[in-house]
């Protein structure tokens, strides 16, 4: 009989997920999200790519990097919870029923897990999107934490332990659909395309480039306006300037911007998400039958 895998290994009988590839993942794309996160910030429209050579040839190839501590703290906290948290809800869910999971099940269970993940990194989250922003900030407002450590300390202390709540709301909201899509869908494609008699291939890394290509792609686009709303909120400080709630910027973003605003930085985000959930999950395949192999 099989070991029970760790609990940052995640999933045993639904695809592996984990924390560790996840952070694995961020440091290929880093780049990318930052980029992402300076774009939702901005009101202005310049490209994407063009936005990434701005900053690499004035500040440097290695800013394109700024901020990675933040982004993998916040994948070893809110990535390992939120598969983590879906494979105990989906082992007690078989436990009880006796079945597999349902894709109305593995919904179900993928939304709880990702609302109660988006909760636990959010204090992460803030950080991130600080260290990101700073890249397109004036020199007044930069936040310039060293690392994202000595930048929760210092929120903590400048601006109080509530201001790790700041854009809790729309980061659930993102949370519950990145879940959602990510697991359902990476799930779902692969199921399809292993149970398709045409195709006759195996459960192989083509396989699993293929559901997560359509996993990454779905979640890009169901997560972009509560991103871009998360991202504003998070990157306003409580303390020393005006403090504007969600329903202010959304208004104001609308009437300066359009209802266009809600995809900003669509293209980056796909191209930062889409092979960071193609490189997660073959990370997660790959372990996972590490981690089998050596518990059998």
């Amino acid at each position: 009989m099989a070991k029970q895998q760790p609990f940052w290994l995640g999933f045993v009988n639904q695809p592996p997920n984990f924390g560790a590839s996840a952070s694995m993942a961020a440091c290929f794309t880093h780049p990318l999200d930052r980029t992402k996160y300076c774009m939702q910030v901005l009101s202005s429209k310049q490209p994407m790519l063009k936005a990434l050579h701005t900053f690499a040839v004035r500040d440097g190839i290695r800013s394109l990097w700024s901020g990675l501590s933040a982004s993998i703290l916040r994948q070893t906290t809110y990535s390992t919870a939120r598969f983590a948290l879906y494979d105990i809800l989906a082992r007690n869910w078989q436990l009880r029923n006796g079945a597999k999971v349902s894709a109305g099940s593995t919904i179900a269970c993928a939304g709880i897990a990702g609302g109660l993940a988006g909760m636990i990194g959010n204090p992460t989250e803030i950080v991130l999107v600080r260290m990101c922003a700073d890249g397109v900030k004036a020199p007044a407002q930069k936040y310039l934490y060293p690392n994202a450590i000595r930048g929760l300390i210092r929120i903590g202390k400048e601006e109080g332990l509530r201001t790790f709540t700041k854009g809790l709301g729309p980061n659930v909201v993102r949370s519950i659909l990145m879940n959602v899509s990510q697991i359902a869908v990476y799930t779902s494609a692969k199921r399809q395309i292993l149970s398709n008699k045409t195709l006759k291939v195996s459960d192989g890394v083509p396989v699993h480039i293929a559901a997560s290509l359509a996993a990454g792609t779905v979640a890009t686009t169901l997560c972009a306006p509560a991103d871009v709303l998360k991202s504003r909120l998070q990157s306003a400080a409580s303390a020393g300037r005006e403090a504007r709630g969600l329903v202010r910027i959304f208004l104001s973003s609308l009437k300066n911007e359009g209802p266009g605003f809600l995809m900003k930085g669509w293209t980056p985000a796909w191209l930062r998400l889409a092979p960071n959930t193609i490189l997660m999950f073959l990370f997660m395949e790959q372990l996972h039958r590490l981690v089998a192999a050596k518990t059998l």
